[in-house]
């Protein structure tokens, strides 16, 4: 088996070549460099780690992992358009240098060359593949509309936020480790198992960005903290104290919604403290973790080849930034 490490290395050099062509440049040029700026390529990589659980990796797996890597820069070339952001991985983002009109184009051909990866591998499983990878991509749009109402909306409910994160992350986690373990030859109960444990560790996943974003180390988290208290996000941190709140601390906190002042942050991560929010988060997230670890020891496969993935749940959950 060649582990978390070797196959990120593994997907990497299959991965560092040039996707489009040179022509138009003012189309392709963009989108190269932003593939290049690359991030952690976690959800192709557990893909890999998907099949590999259930034997050697099969090259259509890299097939699959790449195609999963476009698809997930397109939705962030996308997502930067809506949320007019100017950053994106320490870089401006395609639509602030490029214009909106070439990052849209640039996203839709980005989704047009995943679906030429998929083409290529074996048609005994392509069908299966297909069809995930659709339902898949169908569902990671719902939830970033469903985040999109969230703005306008007054009252969200941490049910109506799970719904929105499992759609928006989890479930593409989840489609990668059983499109790999629908090549690597899993059964259907074990490919129930995977998924399970994707959307579970993507679920916990979030809490902890949620988390970081609020009490994080700014040193280790690599940016201010706060921020998605600056701009009144819904996160699960802020939905659960609107609902535990109660006196001047609800008060407070549905006036800080209305204010933007220095000590915003500052007069809210109090709040949150008093009602116990950061404790709460840490016991969602590692409920959700194990849940997660839970399905992962349900998989009808030795121990030994469950390590990898039991490594990547602890590198995600773990981190610090």
């Amino acid at each position: 088996m060649q582990g978390l490490e070797n196959l990120q290395l593994s997907f990497e050099t299959y991965f560092a070549h040039r996707h489009f062509p040179s022509v138009p440049k003012t189309l392709y040029d963009p989108l190269e460099e932003f593939l290049a700026n690359g991030g952690k390529r976690i959800r192709p990589v557990m893909c890999l780690l998907g099949n590999e659980l259930f034997g050697n990796v099969h090259p259509d797996a890299y097939h699959i992992s790449a195609a999963i890597e476009l698809f997930h820069n397109f939705t962030l070339v996308h997502d930067d358009i809506m949320d007019k952001a100017p950053l994106r991985r320490g870089k401006p983002t395609v639509h602030q240098v490029h214009g909106e009109p070439t990052a849209l184009l640039g996203g839709d051909v980005m989704l047009v060359a995943a679906y030429e990866y998929i083409n290529r591998i074996d048609a005994a499983y392509l069908k299966k593949v297909l069809s995930l990878f659709n339902r898949t991509a169908r569902e990671v749009c719902e939830g970033q509309q469903l985040d999109m109402d969230f703005e306008s909306l007054s009252n969200v409910t941490l049910s109506d936020y799970l719904t929105m994160i499992t759609l928006k992350t989890s479930v593409l986690l989840a489609a990668s480790l059983q499109m790999g373990a629908i090549v690597g030859g899993a059964s259907e109960g074990n490919q129930q198992l995977i998924y399970s444990f994707g959307k579970n560790l993507g679920i916990a996943f979030q809490i902890q960005d949620d988390y970081l974003d609020a009490f994080g180390d700014p040193l280790s988290f690599g940016k201010q903290v706060g921020g998605d208290i600056r701009s009144n996000k819904k996160t699960f941190l802020l939905i659960h104290a609107l609902e535990a709140a109660t006196g001047s601390d609800r008060e407070q906190l549905h006036a800080a919604l209305l204010e933007n002042t220095e000590d915003k942050v500052e007069r809210v991560l109090g709040i949150y403290k008093r009602c116990g929010v950061d404790v709460w988060a840490e016991k969602l997230k590692q409920d959700y973790l194990n849940r997660a670890l839970h399905s992962l020891e349900e998989i009808a496969v030795s121990a030994s080849r469950k390590q990898s993935l039991v490594a990547l749940s602890h590198y995600l959950i773990k981190r610090e930034k």
